[in-house]
């Protein structure tokens, strides 16, 4: 009988064991599968951002008919945690947190970042952070990176980036800019000193020579477009693209990382040459091909965009000639940016003293 009651005991036992260890393994599987479903959904993994802006809302493919799934936009996403984790030593390899907070390895993909500092360094406006020895994570943690389990559309959706200048920033209420704007002015309308963007990229030539190098005019930072972007007025940027001899415009929000510790003056928008210009019926030269170059405008811009000249060039062989197509250019508005309404402009047209 005893022996009985031993087996017994034993048996039970046993289950509870196996169902206490079943139950650590559904745990463990459902923490590596909530994992995985965060990082599987995040744009890093996704390029959801890319495909969003070249497929949808107006988008670049209206004009070239290609499916983004066939560009080598793809290549820069990332497809697993070796992407940014792994580290090789000699035959062997190994995960390493600290290549992942290095950098080098998000400009290897973030290459307008990397071009903002190299210009940031020789103009005088390195981004404050970054002259002062912080590096990408110090801002952007996990879920901005491996995001948080939630399919964005774009960088610009609300929740998808989760960082903001006030996580370490306080607002000074006593600054007259602040109190003047009262929020109607994200940080960057005031704290970025510029914009950086590559123009008139020639999609033909590098879809046939698989290169974008020598296919678009070296990137440009003198300039900074003010757009509407969620209720707030913030910094912006443009990217112009051409593919057959048709033209394309693409406005977005824009978050340039060259952040100034100190901000603009009041005449630095209101009451500048090119708001000037526009109240007086005349375009902005943004862009003007002169002698086989583009030359910039300079300053800031608010983005009214049959106000906004933007000149675009073709290329035969090596030599880059005015562009013979006459027609207007496509014009997108993409991450949710929206120009500057009359009564902004009109307020901008005014001017003021600090």
């Amino acid at each position: 009988m005893k022996k009985i009651l031993k087996s017994k005991k034993l048996i039970i036992m046993s289950a509870f064991l196996v169902i206490f260890l079943l139950g650590l393994f559904v745990v463990f599987i459902s923490a590596e599968e909530e994992k995985k479903s965060c990082f599987h959904n995040s744009l890093h993994h996704t390029g959801e951002g890319m495909r969003y802006w070249y497929e949808e809302n107006g988008g670049f493919m209206d004009i070239t008919g290609i499916p983004y799934e066939k560009l080598d936009c793809q290549n820069c996403h990332v497809k697993s945690c070796e992407r940014c984790h792994a580290k090789k030593e000699g035959e062997k390899c190994s995960y390493s947190l600290k290549k992942a907070k290095d950098s080098n390895t998000c400009l290897t993909c973030h290459s307008r970042e990397k071009v903002t500092f190299k210009l940031g360094k020789e103009k005088n406006t390195l981004d404050v952070h970054i002259a002062n020895g912080m590096g990408c994570v110090d801002c952007h943690k996990g879920e901005d990176v491996h995001g948080d389990g939630t399919s964005y559309k774009t960088m610009r959706d609300k929740g998808a980036v989760k960082v903001a200048c006030t996580d370490c920033h306080e607002m000074e209420e006593d600054i007259k800019a602040h109190k003047v704007h009262n929020e109607k002015l994200d940080c960057a309308a005031c704290h970025i000193a510029n914009t950086v963007s590559c123009l008139n990229c020639h999609f033909e030539r590098f879809l046939e020579q698989g290169t974008r190098k020598g296919n678009f005019f070296p990137p440009c930072q003198d300039w900074t477009l003010l757009v509407n972007y969620k209720g707030k007025v913030t910094s912006g940027n443009v990217q112009t693209l051409v593919y057959k001899g048709k033209k394309f415009i693409a406005y977005a929000p824009y978050f340039t990382h060259a952040v100034q510790a100190k901000a603009r003056q009041c005449e630095d928008c209101h009451g500048n040459k090119a708001v000037k210009r526009i109240k007086r019926g005349k375009s902005v030269p943004m862009a003007t091909f002169k002698d086989g170059r583009m030359i910039s405008w300079k300053g800031v811009v608010p983005l009214i965009p049959d106000k906004l000249k933007w000149d675009f060039a073709d290329k035969q062989g090596d030599k880059w000639v005015r562009l013979k197509n006459k027609e207007k250019p496509v014009v997108q508005f993409a991450c949710y940016a929206k120009p500057l309404t009359k009564e902004q402009l009109k307020k901008l047209a005014k001017t003021y003293k600090k």
